[in-house]
């Protein structure tokens, strides 16, 4: 799945403040909260999109991990 320019760029800027929650081990200012929540957002639209586009895939993932667990 192709990434739109816009969507690349939001993913891009927010894509780091995940890095320094892990290398911190903590959320350290309402800032990085924020960003993580816009992070999350993100990620479950483009998870959306790419279930909307290939079904069985993500049928197929979420059998594997279910059979993992």
């Amino acid at each position: 799945m192709k990434l739109d320019y816009a969507t690349f760029g939001r993913l891009r800027r927010l894509a780091p403040v995940l890095d320094d929650v892990l290398n911190a081990g903590e959320v350290e200012h309402a800032d990085q909260a924020m960003d993580l929540a816009l992070l999350s957002q993100l990620c479950l639209q483009l998870f959306d999109t790419y279930d909307e586009q290939h079904p069985v895939e993500i049928a197929q993932a979420r059998a594997d991990a279910v059979e993992s667990q």
